[in-house]
């Protein structure tokens, strides 16, 4: 970039000192050439250069979205062992996933077409098969298996 900057103030110090009729010290006509030709091969150079940092940071962003894809997938992996672990009913998966991902114990119930008091005791029960005491607790529990190694073996097969 430094370069390409050097290369294009030199062009357009040329074009204001023709425009605006300004002296400068004459130099050869051979010379002179040779540092447009210079400039404009710098400035085709920060183009290059640039096409091939933008190639890499999109090549980077693309291994980020595919970690980030098999990490989601890894989570509902380790979701679903857990679920299994702890012998949730089909009910009760429902609720612990839309507790985990935030839910209200009112929302949780509309989008079920059940009662508020089914859902908190759907919840106790998932709490006390997985032995925690409440929702906090219940969502440390897989933040801790994401964080631990197992998902970067389940994301590397």
């Amino acid at each position: 970039m430094a370069l390409q900057l050097v290369c294009g103030l030199f062009l357009l110090w040329n074009i204001l000192t023709s425009l605006f009729g300004i002296q400068t010290r004459p130099i050869a006509w051979v010379y002179y050439e040779l540092v447009e030709i210079g400039a404009v091969v710098g400035l085709n150079l920060g183009v290059v250069a640039n096409a091939s940092l933008l190639f890499r940071a999109r090549r980077r962003q693309r291994a980020a979205e595919e970690t980030l894809r098999l990490a989601s997938g890894a989570f509902m992996q380790v979701l679903a062992e857990r679920f299994d672990e702890w012998g949730l009913t089909p009910a009760e998966r429902d609720v612990a996933l839309f507790a985990i991902k935030g839910l209200s114990v009112a929302e949780i119930a509309r989008m079920r077409a059940t009662s508020e008091g089914t859902v908190k005791a759907q919840s106790n029960a998932i709490y006390r098969k997985a032995g925690v005491s409440g929702r906090p607790q219940l969502l440390s529990l897989f933040i801790e298996d994401l964080m631990d190694d197992t998902v970067a073996e389940i994301a590397a097969q």
